[in-house]
């Protein structure tokens, strides 16, 4: 009877210290994807902070004044030349950095401006 009680003793013991490693382990594994998270938020925040820098950076060849920062789908629109009264283009543009792609929508959205699906329309609320 001693005996079995001995044993049932060690199992359980090493069931619980199984259990407290499971923990632990859990416990960092948690710790690391919520630093990850952490991170990788913050880098999205920055990003998006410096994009709305962009205008005054000087890396792009349009003035400040003719970009509409738009954010979803497309960063920013640009009616070149139209502070001047002399409108050239109309520009969707897009900021990546050299590593990033374009997204699914961003690619609709690009497709879209090449097969020339823009429309420009006028709606008139009434009182």
């Amino acid at each position: 009877m001693k005996v079995e009680y001995y044993i049932l003793f060690w199992v359980v013991l090493w069931f619980f210290i199984w259990y407290i490693v499971w923990k632990i382990l859990k416990h960092i594994e948690l710790s690391k994807e919520r630093k990850k998270a952490v991170d990788k938020s913050r880098s999205v925040i920055l990003w998006e902070s410096y994009e709305k820098l962009v205008p005054i950076s000087g890396a792009i060849p349009y003035y400040s004044k003719d970009m509409n920062f738009l954010w979803k789908w497309v960063d920013y629109i640009v009616f070149d030349w139209l502070s001047e009264g002399n409108l050239r283009k109309i520009v969707f543009l897009e900021v990546k950095t050299w590593k990033s792609r374009l997204n699914k929508n961003e690619k609709m959205i690009l497709q879209a401006v090449k097969d020339k699906k823009i429309t420009y329309e006028t709606i008139r609320l009434k009182k």
